[in-house]
């Protein structure tokens, strides 16, 4: 019996890769630095935190920064992006056990060199936490922005992502379904014909689009400006949520997230700025933010969605100028993973 648990279940730690000088945010290294203290500070008051950093230096540049290093491991190891949603370990449930999944990354379809993040989890291995952790590796290339669990038997996803050639050539919709069947322990996949954000190079990944929010529950990106680009394609996706129905037959409560204002980088291109990339820890949902009124109305009805948790509002205009959000440059582990007991 294979489960691949849900976002919200109650968590051990969130890794993160922290950006460096030679990396793709050398013209903007100090606003996004200014991101990652706020984000690893607020999860670390929740649960552990895990660091990648290059290496020493890195690291004590990394503490400098952050002064406490209360719940926080580092682990140094290079990386080529610091998107590490899509190149971290995903983990399931086998029998009971815990168990890392392994999955090739190819820099989402061979966009981007790679050869480091796809390496990156053998690296992991060799490092507490991690070190001594069952794991499997599995030769399938999937992101883990790609995919959403509902921690039951359904996942959620996209035709234009994972059909697309670029991942697993000659695989037909029959053959991946098998794949994530078979790895995730899901009876069902629930597909999505839509095009990506805006800026996303993705080609569509879910964790943009729509999440769940339990088992009943999905928020989905939305527009009501008939003049914005995304509206027609954002209200087909719309419908087709709609004609979802969980396994009990009953349609999904759903809840728009609108789009903030469209933010444009320094060449006109706008970029993939949005509120379902939000992050869900131990007692607390992490919402971005972009400096727009959309913030607040996001804020509020994710709250709806998460009783008893705390809403924190995360600054993420910095790191959408490098096409990713919130979700994207975080991985979190279930709590029976570590020894370390979580808050």
């Amino acid at each position: 019996m294979i489960r691949f648990p849900a976002e919200w279940e109650k968590q051990s730690a969130v890794l993160i890769a922290w950006p460096h000088r030679s990396g793709d945010f050398t013209n903007r290294l100090e606003a996004v630095e200014a991101t990652y203290l706020f984000i690893a500070k607020t999860i670390a008051q929740y649960q552990s935190l895990i660091i990648v950093c290059r290496d020493d230096s890195h690291q004590q540049h990394i503490k400098s920064l952050l002064i406490s290093d209360h719940n926080i491991d580092y682990i140094q190891a290079a990386v080529n992006d610091i998107w590490v949603r899509d190149t971290v370990f995903l983990t399931v449930e086998n029998d009971g056990q815990i168990q890392l999944l392994n999955f090739r990354f190819n820099g989402w379809g061979n966009k981007y060199a790679h050869h480091e993040d796809d390496a990156l989890n053998h690296k992991l291995l060799t490092h507490s936490p991690f070190k001594g952790a069952s794991h499997k590796d599995v030769d399938f290339i999937l992101e883990g922005g790609s995919i959403e669990s509902d921690g039951v038997d359904t996942l959620l996803t996209t035709r234009q992502c994972l059909l697309n050639p670029n991942r697993n050539k000659g695989f037909s919709q029959y053959d991946i379904e098998q794949q994530l069947l078979q790895h995730l322990g899901a009876k069902r996949v629930l597909w999505l014909d839509q095009d990506s954000l805006a800026g996303d190079d993705t080609d569509a990944h879910i964790d943009t689009l729509a999440r769940f929010c339990s088992a009943a529950t999905i928020a989905y990106t939305s527009c009501e400006d008939s003049h914005d680009r995304h509206y027609h394609s954002l209200k087909r996706m719309e419908a087709q949520l709609k004609a979802f129905h969980t396994q009990a037959k009953e349609p999904y409560s759903l809840v728009a997230l609108p789009l903030p204002k469209p933010i444009f980088d320094e060449d006109g291109q706008r970029l993939p700025a949005n509120y379902a990339n939000f992050l869900i820890i131990n007692h607390a949902v992490m919402v971005p933010a972009y400096d727009d009124p959309m913030d607040n109305v996001a804020a509020e009805r994710l709250e709806a969605c998460f009783p008893g948790c705390r809403i924190i509002l995360t600054p993420c205009r910095p790191l959408v100028r490098q096409y990713g959000s919130l979700h994207c440059m975080t991985m979190q582990f279930p709590h029976e993973l570590f020894s370390k007991d979580c808050s």
